[in-house]
């Protein structure tokens, strides 16, 4: 009762006409900054951080929180209209996205996003009210053989994302984690894969460029190919009727997928140095581990698109927790927002609770605001999607390159970006053609940085042994389920071959 209490007062406070004025035009920043390639939200509320010093500190994180929540929300945007992903957490969004615009079915893919996105923050919204002492204990426990052991548990889901040649998606993997160990090695400071000792590869492989060159570029090359010259524009329909129509199919088909999204996006989201954009990946692989036709996925299922968006909004919420109970930032935007709180001379940690009740829970009350506002404004902008569909694909495919110029670009400010984007967008396209799954390359170099670190600083820890990841409470369950995760696919592929074998 205690905690309504407040939670109430909070929501009253983000109620004030001020909090509701920064909170509408948040989102409605939030959503275009993220649909807008080589943005999202770091750079979103990085650049409008200034402004919020002509408001009080507890509107101005409410204003940049609102951003965030839009950020999220819009990254599916450029996702499933133009193939392009917005920022790093709506890649996922792209495998099923974009292939549901491609057959008319944009509004449901938008749909979809956007109920899922609301679905995802509200389940998050209430765990994060209710259980947030807790979780940031919880949080704090994870060493790095849990991270690890999380990590492998992701890679575990990648046999299943590429389909049924396990060694073509072995050495997709493999690819991916070749361009995720290029630069400066965290642990011991040397380079390492400096590719004809150019200097531009000293900085590492960003992440959104590879995302945009494979996604942007890869695609509208591949598309070119295809239709042999012979481009029209996509189908693309739009209806009250037809959001009811789409909101029913879409809740129904990804139901699944937005449950696993908003549960695992926000325990995965509490973890320092995880975030959004593995949730995302993770809730994707689980959501067509148990799906009834898994063979769908990748191919236009609304599950695809529900599950991802679910986790990257829930995991947004979740990353606010250990910076606000702990003071330890989850994902690289609120890193940016602890930096406003301690400029604003709040100082995030357990006490902040107890001595700053009145911004915190302002601040938790004006995520249920956020979230319902974000819903609407997404909604309303839809027909304007749907129209950006219905250009001819002479018009688009120069939009697509000039985009995602301006994005790898944006990205680092550097032009060997650029070239390096242009590269991965040509490779992407013959692996295509070679019919080389690219999801698992691309969700390997996300989760590789991560991964190896953690590896490498658990072995240290226990002088080589690598019964570490089975012999810790939390690390040892999920290291045995992960392994059981990747052995299936095998013995599947042994069981069919022995049964064919046998009827032959």
């Amino acid at each position: 009762m205690e905690i309504l209490g407040l939670l109430t007062d909070g929501i009253m406070t983000s109620l004030m006409p001020i909090n509701i004025l920064l909170i509408l035009v948040g989102v409605t920043l939030g959503l275009f900054i993220g649909a807008m390639p080589g943005l999202g939200s770091v750079n979103g509320v990085a650049i409008l951080l200034p402004i919020t010093f002509l408001v009080p500190p507890g509107s101005a994180i409410i204003f940049l929180a609102a951003i965030y929540y839009g950020a999220m929300y819009g990254g599916a945007i450029s996702s499933i209209t133009l193939g392009i992903p917005g920022a790093s957490t709506a890649v996922a969004t792209t495998f099923d996205g974009r292939p549901l615009a491609m057959k008319g079915r944009a509004s449901l893919a938008l749909v979809t996003a956007a109920l899922a996105s609301f679905i995802g923050g509200t389940v998050s919204n209430v765990l994060f009210t209710v259980f947030a002492p807790l979780l940031a204990k919880v949080a704090l426990i994870f060493g790095p053989p849990e991270i690890f052991a999380l990590m492998l548990l992701a890679f575990a889901t990648f046999v299943g994302l590429g389909g049924d040649d396990i060694p073509k998606t072995i050495l997709s993997i493999c690819l991916g984690l070749v361009f995720a160990a290029v630069g400066f090695d965290e642990i011991s400071g040397a380079p390492r894969l400096v590719f004809f000792d150019i200097s531009g590869f000293l900085h590492g492989i960003n992440f959104l460029v590879l995302a945009i060159g494979v996604y942007g570029i890869g695609e509208m090359i591949w598309t070119i190919e295809s239709t042999r010259g012979e481009i029209t524009t996509t189908e693309a329909k739009m209806s009250v009727k037809g959001i009811v129509s789409d909101s029913k199919e879409g809740m129904k088909r990804g139901w699944k997928g937005t449950a696993i999204g908003s549960v695992l996006g926000f325990f995965v989201g509490i973890l320092p140095a995880a975030g959004a954009t593995p949730g995302s990946l993770m809730s994707y692989g689980v959501a067509k581990l148990v799906a009834k036709k898994p063979d769908e996925f990748g191919k236009g299922h609304p599950g695809g698109v529900a599950a991802p968006e679910a986790a990257n909004n829930s995991a947004s919420t979740g990353a606010m927790l250990p910076m606000l109970t702990l003071g330890i930032p989850g994902s690289p935007t609120t890193a940016i927002l602890l930096g406003g709180m301690v400029i604003w001379g709040l100082t995030p940690g357990p006490r902040l609770f107890t001595d700053q009740p009145d911004f915190v829970w302002g601040l938790i009350g004006s995520f249920y605001i956020s979230n319902f506002f974000a819903l609407i404004v997404n909604l309303a902008f839809i027909p304007l999607f749907i129209w950006m569909l219905r250009m001819p694909f002479t018009v688009l495919a120069p939009l697509i390159f000039v985009l995602s110029v301006v994005g790898g670009y944006a990205a680092t400010q550097d032009m060997h970006d650029v070239w390096l984007m242009l590269g991965f967008g040509f490779g992407a396209f013959f692996l295509r053609k070679l019919d080389y799954p690219l999801a698992p390359a691309v969700l390997a170099i996300v989760l590789g940085p991560i991964a190896e670190p953690t590896l490498r600083q658990s072995l240290l820890l226990s002088s080589g042994d690598a019964t570490i990841f089975f012999t810790r409470p939390i690390a040892g369950p999920i290291t045995v389920i992960a392994i059981i995760l990747i052995l299936l696919p095998l013995f599947k592929a042994i069981r069919d071959r022995s049964r064919k074998a046998s009827e032959a």
